[in-house]
């Protein structure tokens, strides 16, 4: 018998993670359609404040410099819902605030009405590969006019 684990050519991982997202999306969609939670479900949805995409007033993002939990119950506006992302409007503190969410972003997402629980690895994102800067042109090969000199600038 092999000990041996062979890596997988099939990103088995970021499929998981992609189909449990969409039922964030789904379930978001639904309440959506319907006008309104059901019942007694509300959601508490954590995300990462620095994902790329992620848009939020400035104010909370240096209160949650890394990680926010939102809570979707009562009061809540203007949810749209995209294959990407989800906008809403909420309340903190008596502030209204407009946030923009990618999916990637979230890390979890509860329904404590019913005692369902969904956590992630947030989404990485390649980084931009960084641009490189063009060599310096060679000077052409001249008489030597061009030269100077440091000896005068060494230490002796």
């Amino acid at each position: 018998m092999n000990d041996t684990t062979v890596e997988s050519l099939i990103p088995y991982d970021e499929i998981v993670q992609a189909a449990l997202r969409s039922v964030v999306r789904r379930v978001l969609e639904r309440v959506d359609a319907e006008g309104g939670l059901p019942g007694a479900h509300h959601f508490y949805i954590a995300f990462r404040t620095r994902f790329p995409g992620v848009e939020m007033p400035k104010h909370l993002l240096e209160r949650y410099p890394d990680e926010m939990t939102i809570v979707i119950q009562h009061r809540y506006w203007d949810l749209a819902i995209t294959d990407e992302r989800f906008t809403i409007g909420l309340s903190f503190n008596q502030v209204p605030a407009k946030l923009s969410i990618p999916f990637a972003a979230v890390t979890g997402f509860v329904d404590p009405a019913v005692d369902f629980h969904l956590q992630f690895q947030a989404g990485e994102v390649a980084a931009a590969p960084e641009p490189v800067p063009e060599p310096a042109p060679v000077p052409p090969p001249g008489d030597g006019s061009n030269v100077v000199t440091l000896d005068r600038f060494r230490k002796k």
